[in-house]
């Protein structure tokens, strides 16, 4: 067994302070690293040594990956490792040296170089998808919006999944300590959990379990142990549920009413959406499925009439959606140039005369109708109005006096 504290540091210079007893116990099965430093300098030398920080292939695949995704633009400026030179003397701190290593570099020609560099970055690390450490950084990040739009202090987020392998983990985490990255990670296996905090101590990084403390305090208030296995683990059986099927057949059911389909099924549906084109009930209404509601939405058009059918399902069902009118036409030209309208067209759906025109229709039919809760999705996301739906839903049927959404597991 090897702990930790046996890692061996390259120079004494950079040695970090000695763990404490408690921490000094014993890990998985790990294999011995070297910190995540530069070739150490000899001590003979009065001239500083420049360092060479070399990076990962298999991170750099990753960072890639990331960018394409993102729409980055990647560096193609060389196949060759580009290195970064650190003229810091031996006597120099840990700490110093990790903020002047702003590049991170490419492991072989093969590998090109990917610009991480013009902000401080996350690593979000995760055992399974990933969803959760991604969403909750996201959440997190939401509350910095005030100096992230200037670029006053801008990020780059990077998500690593699937790690569930100490090897993998060390060798992230010595990226990060690189790069002077923070890491978040949601690591189901308490081993794995552990091990990548006391890494992250040892080498001063920065870092935040995510799943960890949250976990620990369900098992305690049920008494019951985690299993310690991600979702879709192969050690985890995972049968078919009613509430899976439920989801998919709510999944269908949503489809097929899309825009005004199948008017007759109204009253099937468990949520109803109305609004003018272009105020998201499609993406919202898939939104909703994917939790298990099934939802129809009906466009309200100038000119054409609305099914009788809307008028004579229970109200509460019926959700009524609105627009700024600036914001509607803006969607609505890129809408039209995209689908390739002519101008005659164009000026017939996105003009703003016809946009304001088409929002009164609308805000009328909703004054008819006041059982109908109007929700204004201006600079909302998806998730945001799905929420006010679903408290709106909820509190009409289970009649409660205290907002909630309630889920039995």
């Amino acid at each position: 067994m090897i702990s930790f504290s046996t890692l061996r540091p390259p120079s004494p210079s950079l040695r970090p302070a000695p763990l404490p007893s408690s921490l000094a116990r014993p890990q998985p099965n790990l294999k011995s690293l070297p910190l995540p430093t530069t070739q150490a300098c000899s001590a003979s030398d009065d001239k500083p040594q420049p360092r060479k920080l070399k990076g990962s292939s298999q991170l750099n695949r990753w960072s890639r990956a990331r960018a394409i995704r993102s729409g980055r633009k990647l560096d193609r400026s060389g196949q060759r490792t580009q290195v970064a030179e650190l003229n810091s003397p031996p006597q120099q701190s840990r700490e110093s040296e990790l903020k002047e290593s702003s590049t991170v570099t490419a492991g072989n020609r093969d590998d090109e170089g990917v610009d991480v560099t013009g902000g401080k970055s996350i690593y979000m690390v995760s055992d399974g998808t990933g969803w959760t450490v991604e969403h909750s950084v996201g959440a997190a990040l939401g509350q910095f919006e005030h100096c992230l739009v200037d670029r006053g202090c801008s990020v780059n987020t990077h998500l690593f999944s699937g790690i569930d392998d100490i090897d993998s983990l060390m060798e992230i985490i010595k990226q990060a300590a690189k790069e002077g990255a923070m890491v978040v990670y949601t690591l189901a296996d308490p081993s794995m959990a552990e091990s990548a905090r006391q890494a992250c101590k040892l080498w001063g990084i920065s870092s935040s379990d995510i799943l960890g403390p949250i976990t620990e305090a369900i098992a305690s208030h049920l008494g019951v142990s985690p299993s310690g296995l991600p979702r879709g683990a192969p050690g985890r059986s995972l049968p078919l549920s009613d509430e899976y099927f439920r989801r998919i057949e709510a999944i269908e059911f949503t489809i097929k009413q899309d825009d005004g389909a199948l008017p007759k099924n109204l009253y099937k549906a468990d949520i109803i959406l109305a609004g003018v084109s272009r105020t998201g009930k499609t993406p919202l209404s898939i939104y909703l499925a994917q939790k298990g509601y099934k939802v129809a939405n009906v466009p309200i058009v100038m000119g054409v009439e609305l099914p009788k059918s809307l008028f004579e399902v229970e109200p509460g069902k019926v959700f009524g959606l609105t627009i700024n009118h600036v914001i509607l036409q803006t969607i609505r030209k890129a809408r039209a140039r995209s689908l390739g309208f002519s101008q005659e067209v164009r000026s017939n759906y996105s003009e703003m005369d016809y946009v304001r025109e088409e929002l009164e229709y609308a805000r009328k039919i909703f004054a008819q109708n006041p059982v109908w809760p109007v929700i204004e999705v201006t600079g909302k996301a998806i998730e945001e109005t799905a929420a006010v739906i679903l408290r709106f839903y909820h509190d009409r049927k289970h009649k409660c006096s205290m907002p909630r959404i309630s889920k039995r597991y």
